[in-house]
């Protein structure tokens, strides 16, 4: 009985916190509503300096993350997501800067029109109001999320995998001194320190205090919440991502975009997984493709002609057309015709991102108009389907669904839009 009664006491507390965390958030996007772009920008200036000022203690932390992992077995490709150097500390002081440096959509009215009564009919971009983002892992999403909803004026509740916590909150803590410099509540950008996984499951279910959510993860993760939430949802599911060389393509660059859309990184959503390749100019190619992706490390499956060409290559099965690896293995297909290319990315791609290698010009139109991607790509490499590389500043994270917002969310996505009115005392007859 004592042991039933903790446990319903621990959910009391859990609930309590939770909606503590909606009803704060609530009350800070609308102190966000009126706040003019000059102090935004310079909570999201002030926030980077911060984080550069205690990048050592950022890297301090993140160490007993990494420590954690590492006796948690944690796999690579999270533990590489995990990871803050550097490097990427200054990533994302810079991508603070460049949000802070942007355009603020929120406020700006298009398509006024009069209509036969006088009237003028038009449209304001406003922010969406409370945004959750639950993320596993990169601790980098913590000060990209934050910037991109303060930028668009909306208040955010940010939950990190548990992996993380150490990191985040470190991170949190320069957020809150860049919010408190300039006189703005710390409840617009929230952290969520409980860890327990309980969390996640109340904030999905508060429609009354949160607009949105975001999940970034694996597919488990974005799975749950896309069933369970009674929030709306902009999410991806996976990222099979595939380059197609056409028999009309620039071996040189053929070869260049191919390698680095694999290798550049493994273990993001953008890598491709699967190669697609024109049989006429298979034999040709794959053998120097191959060689050069075996030096990486990089494990080959093929189809039967893959496999005649490269025979160090494994078979391909069905399973692996509907893979994310996330690691250094690339599924090989040769097709034979531009039109097959097409219907394979369709039946087995996961709409993120797909590119073709080609220099005829009608075929990379078609590529572009027929394959149904939330980015689709000519002669580059799949990599750069990013919201940083987009000129977005960031990204809140990248959408695969056809409403609302579309490919790599950034401000704009994080905003809604309404209709103004404009009138001189007009009346309806």
């Amino acid at each position: 009985m004592d042991r039933k009664l903790d446990e319903y006491r621990m959910l009391d507390e859990l609930k309590t916190y939770t909606r503590s965390l909606g009803i704060n958030a609530r009350k800070s996007s609308r102190v966000l509503a009126g706040v003019d772009s000059a102090r935004k920008n310079d909570a999201l200036n002030a926030i980077a300096d911060a984080i550069l000022k205690g990048q050592s203690e950022l890297m301090n932390e993140n160490q007993k993350d990494l420590q954690a992992g590492r006796q948690n077995n944690l796999q690579a490709a999270l533990m590489d997501r995990l990871q803050l150097t550097e490097s990427r500390i200054q990533d994302m002081v810079c991508g603070l800067r460049e949000v802070a440096a942007l355009a603020d959509p929120v406020g700006e009215i298009s398509g006024l029109v009069y209509r036969p009564s006088g009237i003028q009919v038009g449209h304001m971009r406003v922010p969406i109001g409370v945004v959750a983002i639950i993320y596993e892992s990169r601790p980098n999403v913590t000060a990209d999320a934050a910037a991109l909803c303060l930028k668009s004026g909306n208040a955010s509740i940010l939950r990190g995998g548990s992996e993380a916590i150490f990191s985040n909150r470190a991170i949190a803590t320069c957020i809150a001194q860049g919010l408190k410099q300039v006189e703005l509540p710390e409840t617009c950008i929230q952290i969520v320190e409980n860890t327990d996984r309980a969390v996640v499951g109340e904030l999905i279910t508060l429609p009354e205090f949160i607009d949105v959510i975001v999940p970034r993860g694996g597919k488990g993760l974005i799975e749950r919440i896309s069933q369970d939430a009674r929030v709306p949802v902009i999410k991806h599911l996976d990222g099979i991502c595939h380059v197609y060389i056409d028999d009309r393509a620039d071996l040189q660059k053929a070869v260049r975009v191919a390698y680095n859309a694999k290798t550049q990184r493994y273990g993001t959503c953008n890598t491709m997984e699967t190669l697609l390749v024109a049989e006429k100019l298979a034999k040709i190619i794959l053998p120097q493709l191959v060689r050069e992706f075996q030096q990486a490390g990089v494990e080959i499956r093929g189809c039967e002609k893959t496999c005649a060409i490269i025979e160090e290559s494994k078979p391909a099965t069905e399973e692996d057309w509907q893979s994310e690896y996330l690691a250094p293995i690339l599924s090989i297909r040769v097709v034979d015709t531009l039109d097959a290319a097409i219907e394979h990315i369709n039946e087995y791609g996961s709409a993120h991102t797909d590119s073709i290698v080609t220099e005829d010009y009608s075929r990379a139109r078609r590529f572009l108009r027929e394959v149904d991607s939330s980015s689709v790509m000519v002669n580059t490499s799949t990599r750069f389907a990013d919201g940083f590389e987009y000129g977005l500043g960031a990204e809140i994270g990248i959408s695969t669904d056809k409403l609302h917002a579309r490919g790599p969310v950034g401000l704009e996505g994080l905003t809604s839009m309404k209709y103004v009115v404009l009138g001189d005392g007009h009346i309806r007859q």
